[in-house]
């Protein structure tokens, strides 16, 4: 006898995964509404393959500093942004994916007013910030969607992800922020704040930036 559990009645552990092949786009769109917008799962689907990831509480912590990091450098240079959080970004009948934060810095000015996200309206986020995620179908997912900056930030280090003729460099420079190490910056500024808090080493990150300026 097989017995079928639909999926949004699957209770996941934190930091477990689960994957489903052969998911048609017209599932995947059910399963979102289904799911619904208040859960503390993240899916990322390519082109029939869905994965759903229910991450660990020190998950979090991570990436809403490095959000905290970006807009107060952002706002020392004076430019605009838009924080889009996990937003759910989709190209039709190919991938979806859901960041852990995602901006638009470029195109800011664009998406002001916007409640409803569409990919069809609107051009790709700038950044997309992603924790302790390796998943290819993750990488494949920002590949079709085309955003042009990933930063994962894994095992206390900084990847910078920028597209390039339809795939993903790793690279040194931020094309956000060139003037800036994120690389080497951005994991000894999260790690700072957890040991000494967010807004001491925010009010440092703005004392030695605008002394440098």
């Amino acid at each position: 006898m097989t017995v079928t559990i639909p999926i949004p009645d699957i209770a996941l552990t934190p930091g477990s995964t689960i994957t489903i092949a052969n998911l048609s786009w017209e599932d995947f769109e059910t399963l979102l509404n289904d799911l619904g917008e208040k859960r503390n799962t993240r899916l990322s689907y390519y082109q029939g393959h869905l994965e759903i990831m229910s991450p660990l509480a020190i998950h979090e912590r991570p990436h809403r500093i490095i959000a905290y990091i970006i807009t107060t450098i952002l706002e020392i240079q004076g430019r605009n942004w838009e924080d889009f959080g996990s937003t759910t970004l989709k190209r039709a009948n190919v991938a979806g994916v859901e960041p852990d934060t995602c901006f638009y810095i470029a195109y800011a000015a664009l998406v002001q007013g916007c409640t409803n996200l569409s990919l069809e309206k609107y051009p790709p986020p700038d950044l997309a910030i992603e924790c302790d995620v390796t998943s290819r179908t993750t990488l494949k997912a920002y590949t079709a969607i085309k955003v042009p900056e990933v930063w994962v930030y894994q095992n206390h280090q900084l990847t910078v992800y920028i597209l390039e003729n339809d795939h993903y460099q790793t690279v040194e420079n931020s094309l956000t922020f060139p003037n800036f190490p994120v690389t080497h910056l951005i994991p000894q500024l999260v790690q700072q704040a957890i040991k000494q808090g967010t807004r001491p080493m925010l009010q440092q990150l703005k004392q030695e930036i605008m002394n440098n300026e």
